[in-house]
């Protein structure tokens, strides 16, 4: 709904001519709201900003909030939301900050009981829940950001690829092993093996509580996208219970080098590279 030219002038002015009050009354009524989790001086500085520049879209005339002269309070309201999402305030704790605005309205119109002032009022609270729908529509959209970003950190960090020694790198897989995840240690394995130069790769799934068809796949492609980068896979961490599945799903592995643990992974890898391993022998008694 956007207000008349009447309306808008009538809202700039009243905001204009009570503009301390309004802007101490906003402030203390947010306030309130977010309990002291934000210091009064950077809330009073919001509130001042969302004051002009709902004041500057209403001089405007004809005050619609998607109109081209309420940009500036568009982005006002836009920042406000981000600031907050990232600040890990709630979306009805950032609305509550637009939508104090009304109750500041009404303390300054409940006065003037003529059919004008309630006119207005109603048109003023209309246009307030259009601000606070846009603001918590903002608020959404950079939570889901922020989710999404997130998101991608902890698979990054789920999925390392480190180097052992020269020749030899390792992916210790924790959890679950599904396509998204698969894909990015797809990535990051090619990428490290670009880098190092690395011949030999060990995939090591004892972090991983069960396989299956699908699991297996994920970990079969990546051993053909590594064989295309001229690296050999040896998968360690075939535990009992998983050889079992394995079995009996009918999963082949072909020529692929299986090993129970990362240990015997990496004795493998060293007879393949032709470095002897020492056995400690039992000293003798003199």
């Amino acid at each position: 709904m956007a207000l008349s030219a009447e309306e808008s002038g009538r809202l700039a002015g009243l905001l204009d001519e009570h503009a301390e009050r309004i802007t101490q009354r906003w402030t203390e009524l947010v306030g309130a709201s977010l309990r002291g989790r934000l210091s009064q001086a950077e809330l009073r500085r919001q509130v001042q900003e969302l004051h002009r520049a709902v004041i500057e879209a209403a001089r405007g005339g004809g005050f619609d909030l998607e109109s081209e002269s309420a940009g500036e309070l568009r982005a006002v309201l836009a920042e406000l939301s981000r600031g907050r999402a990232r600040q890990g305030f709630t979306a009805t704790e950032t609305a509550i900050s637009v939508y104090a605005l009304k109750d500041v309205l009404l303390e300054l119109l409940e006065a003037d009981a003529t059919d004008t002032a309630l006119r207005d009022y109603v048109a003023f609270s209309s246009l307030v829940d259009q601000m606070g729908l846009f603001t918590f529509e903002s608020f959404v959209r950079t939570r889901e950001s922020l989710i999404a970003d997130q998101a991608e950190q902890l698979l990054e960090l789920s999925t390392p690829v480190v180097k052992i020694w020269e020749g030899v790198v390792a992916v210790p897989l924790v959890g679950t092993l599904d396509s998204a995840r698969a894909q990015v240690v797809m990535e990051r394995l090619l990428q490290t093996l670009v880098d190092t130069g690395s011949p030999y790769a060990i995939i090591d799934i004892t972090g991983v509580p069960a396989v299956d068809t699908q699991v297996a796949q994920h970990i079969l492609k990546t051993v053909v996208a590594a064989r295309l980068m001229g690296a050999d896979c040896i998968i360690s961490g075939i535990r009992p219970q998983i050889a079992q599945t394995i079995v009996a799903l009918g999963i082949e592995f072909g020529d692929i080098a299986t090993k129970a643990s990362l240990a015997d992974a990496l004795r493998h890898v060293l007879r393949l590279t032709g470095v002897e391993t020492a056995r400690r022998q039992p000293r003798r008694e003199s």
